[in-house]
């Protein structure tokens, strides 16, 4: 998709599908008053050619709410479109929110894709409210977000893909460094969606790692891709136990941003993900209802790279490295049992690595991690933060709505949270303690890998917890909202590319 910022008025623009943003300024509390939808722009133009659908009553301005003008009236663009973005709020407390601006440019776009429309001219909404960067960054990462499709490998795939996304605005310096930065974290959070995307016959862990390599030396990272002779060597025998059901090897997955100018006595924050490319369950298999969507459960690790590939392209001035862990879970005659003791690699050599008990196969994502945490403390980072569809039991908790967010430091993750509100992703934190960690503690070794049916996504964290030291660190669980269950006005139906724009804006924090 081509860019451009454009400092035409809207009614000017010729060939292009025009777009306009609305919100609904009724401030009464009975909800059954009529909705008072207002055009956010000043091109009188625009104002008087919608004047007639707005004043019907039939235009109610909510959340990506459209209506289309066929030749409108004084306005250049064939056609006109209008999406709401909801009610305004009441008083003082008015405001618009670049989420709801990123929505709607992700809903413009998913409204002409089918519709054979190649050209979209997006109207900056004008809001007191609303910074302009903040809207024209927004609006970019959400054109590209609504711009992706998971049909790849369709033999009638038509490619549907918007040529053209512009941007109406004042052309400053500062707004077209803000739609830069929307254009790498869209593009950044598509490559994410596409490596989740992919069946686990196409991406084995082997794979995950090729590709990591290739957008590695495409964006200026090192990388180091390693499988299973360097397990042995680091005694990483949790990843190891997970990966010795499966023909395909394993694949340890390491990439480093180093600028220059960093700070040699700055932070080192580690990012590392569960790249399961394919979870059975191993001896303790799943159910086969859904199973397929199981090639999903390597999308922590594909979040990474998604945030290491911005990173690298939008270069903050902190080092960042990242861990990713791929192997499969299958349940073959070497796979690992119900009962089995398995040691997870040590901190520094001569110490014995913490001893875990497998009560269940099926729990191995938080096994990978254990290694690949470790690790990333052994190569220096300060501060850590890993993300995985780590437990059913987290979409209980929080439902398809928020990720589940766990910290051993206050601090680490207010600075996460912050994140979140500037890039509109759902984060909740939730709670550790000792009495959750009794639930881990094994009678045979030094933990086991469940703690039981409660708390399950909270006990999850407390084994990931045993691998991290004193470092501070955030877990991510975001089993819940990796995958779009449904088909969105904004997005597709199919892998959702969640945080990777807050751990970009995490980092960046640094």
């Amino acid at each position: 998709m081509n860019t451009a910022l454009l400092a035409t008025p809207a009614s000017y623009i010729v060939n292009a599908l025009l777009v306009v943003t609305a919100v609904d300024t009724q401030t009464e509390k009975d909800p059954d008053a009529k909705p008072q939808p207002v055009l956010l722009t000043s091109d009188a133009a625009v104002i008087a050619a919608a004047s007639a659908v707005l004043s019907s009553g039939e235009f109610k301005a909510a959340a990506n709410e459209t209506v289309l003008i066929h030749s409108p009236a004084g306005v250049n663009s064939p056609r006109l479109l209008i999406i709401g973005l909801g009610k305004l709020g009441l008083g003082k407390a008015a405001s618009i929110t670049p989420q709801s601006v990123r929505n709607a440019a992700g809903t413009a776009v998913r409204y002409a894709k089918p519709r054979g429309i190649r050209e979209l001219a997006f109207a900056l909404p004008e809001h007191a409210s609303l910074s302009p960067a903040a809207a024209a960054q927004a609006a970019t990462e959400g054109a590209f977000i609504g711009d992706y499709d998971p049909d790849t490998y369709r033999s009638d795939r038509k490619d549907l893909s918007i040529q053209s996304f512009i941007l109406l605005a004042p052309e400053t310096p500062e707004l077209k460094a803000a739609m830069q930065t929307g254009f790498i974290l869209g593009e950044s959070q598509n490559f994410t969606r596409s490596l989740v995307n992919e069946p686990g016959n196409k991406l084995t862990p082997t794979e995950m790692g090729r590709r990591a390599q290739v957008m590695a030396h495409e964006v200026g990272l090192k990388c180091e891709v390693f499988s299973t002779e360097k397990l042995h060597e680091l005694k990483m025998g949790a990843f190891w136990s997970v990966s010795q059901g499966s023909e395909e090897p394993p694949a340890l997955i390491v990439l480093r941003y180093e600028p220059a100018n960093a700070p040699k006595d700055g932070p080192v924050l580690g990012l590392v993900g569960k790249g399961i490319t394919f979870d059975t369950g191993g001896i303790s298999i799943k159910p086969s209802e859904k199973m397929e969507a199981m090639k999903y459960d390597m999308a922590g690790g594909a979040a990474m790279l998604g945030a290491m590939r911005a990173i690298a392209l939008l270069k903050p001035n902190v080092r960042v490295l990242s861990v990713v862990c791929a192997a499969e879970n299958m349940p073959d005659g070497k796979a690992q049992k119900p009962g089995d003791v398995q040691t997870a690699m040590p901190f520094k050599d001569g110490e014995p690595g913490k001893t875990i008990e497998i009560i269940n196969t099926d729990a191995e994502g938080r096994l990978v991690l254990a290694d690949g945490l470790t690790y990333a403390r052994q190569l220096g980072a300060t501060h850590l933060i890993d993300a995985a569809t780590l437990t059913g039991a987290c979409v209980v908790a929080l439902g398809m709505v928020n990720v589940g967010a766990f910290s051993n430091d206050d601090p680490t993750i207010e600075k996460f949270l912050a994140a979140a509100k500037i890039t509109g992703e759902k984060f909740w934190r939730l709670p550790l303690g000792d009495e959750y960690a009794e639930q881990i503690k094994s009678d045979i070794a030094d933990i086991k890998n469940t703690g039981g049916r409660y708390g399950g996504a909270i006990t999850a964290a407390e084994f990931l917890k045993h691998f991290v030291g004193e470092t501070p660190w955030i877990h991510l669980d975001i089993a819940g909202l990796a995958w779009v269950e449904d088909t969105k006005p904004y997005i597709a139906k199919g892998p959702s590319g969640i945080a990777v724009r807050t751990l970009f804006e995490w980092v960046k924090s640094y």
